[in-house]
């Protein structure tokens, strides 16, 4: 049967079983607040030149053929910074008519709107997981998808946010020093030296401060999770398998004991998980073919797309080439390379909470 490619907010297909993560390890989880970038650090007059400029909302919407997306090299200059007002849920017709309200929905995206709003939630409830099976497939994904596209988002928005600051501060920068200790490049005894980064990590750096394609991200939460029916995602809002080694993680049924005594990490909430994810990717040794061509990617001014980066993520399932395929197909089936278009709204933020809350 030949498979047929739907819009991304007009799923059809079967779901795919969730996939153990394989050379996916502890991760940092620094809270350290003095690393939060916000708008206000990045507007600056300086001349440096950049890959990430600040522009309105509307210039997300002309994008050229064949070149660097949009929503990948701009940060809206009036990004909101309130905090979300909170929106109870009570329902799975409650969600879709707030996504209608939002104009978040299957017809707006046809007719060419990427617009997404600012949604965050705070966990996956134990009745998803009872209902999930019972739910219409089409409709499964599309409340899974619409969901997390925006905790993608905006955590591809804090990567554009700490990647400009990078571009526009010295290396002896306080705060580039940090984010360098924070993604592997410099250990603790060169931060407590003072030393200012050399250009050469300057670059590593950048290589590490990057987006990941929607399209990929949303393609994997979904195989690792079971479409966020998993135990772990669940109990800890672990939507991606990383392990986790600290004696924190939630124990799998049937541990491998030979890999030592791991876990699966833990998360406070889902946006966290997905930040988590992306600072594996951006941090891993297993992972540094994925940087290295998201970086010529972005040197050419080439389109960044989940399609071109699944290629080389042979190493975060031990299925290999079959988990690359998965991915692919996944991306190809559901329409997925459509997100990769997606971008934030400036309208206030809102968080979702069960009716009881």
């Amino acid at each position: 049967m030949k498979i047929m490619t739907k819009s991304f907010w007009a799923l059809l297909g079967i779901g795919i079983l969730s996939v153990s993560a394989f050379m996916i390890f502890s991760l940092s989880t620094d809270k350290d607040e003095s690393l939060d970038i916000t708008l206000a650090d990045v507007k600056n007059t300086t001349d440096a030149k950049t890959d990430i400029k600040l522009a309105p909302l509307s210039a997300f919407t002309d994008n050229e053929p064949d070149q660097l997306q949009n929503s990948f090299s701009l940060i809206s200059d009036n990004r909101p910074t309130q905090k979300p007002k909170r929106v109870p849920i009570y329902s799975l017709d409650s969600i879709k008519n707030l996504f209608d309200s939002l104009n978040y929905n299957s017809q707006s995206w046809q007719q060419g709107n990427r617009e997404v709003p600012r949604l965050t939630f705070n966990t996956v409830t134990e009745k998803w997981q009872r209902t999930a099976n019972s739910i219409p497939v089409e409709e499964k994904k599309m409340i899974f998808f619409r969901l997390m596209a925006p905790l993608i988002l905006l955590s591809n928005e804090k990567m554009l946010l700490e990647r400009r600051y990078i571009e526009v501060n010295a290396n002896s920068d306080e705060k580039v020093r940090k984010l360098a200790l924070k993604y592997n490049v410099i250990d603790e005894e060169f931060l407590e030296s003072g030393a200012s980064l050399s250009d050469e990590q300057r670059t590593t750096l950048l290589n590490s401060v990057d987006i990941v394609p929607p399209s990929l991200v949303l393609a994997q939460a979904a195989e690792e999770s079971g479409w966020a029916t998993s135990r772990f995602t669940i109990e800890g809002n672990a939507f991606f398998g990383q392990w986790d080694f600290s004696g924190n993680g939630m124990v799998p049924k049937q541990q491998r004991t030979e890999l030592g005594n791991y876990g699966i990490a833990r998360f406070d909430s889902p946006l966290a998980s997905v930040i988590g994810y992306l600072h594996n990717i951006n941090t891993n040794n297993a992972y540094q073919k994925l940087r290295d061509l998201r970086a010529k990617l972005r040197h050419e001014n080439a389109p960044i797309t989940g399609l071109a980066l699944a290629s080389t993520l042979d190493k975060y399932s031990e299925r290999g080439q079959a988990y690359i395929d998965s991915l692919r197909n996944m991306i190809r089936f559901n329409g997925l390379d459509q997100v990769d278009e997606a971008y934030l709204s400036d309208a206030h933020p809102l968080h979702l909470i069960t009716g009881s809350q």
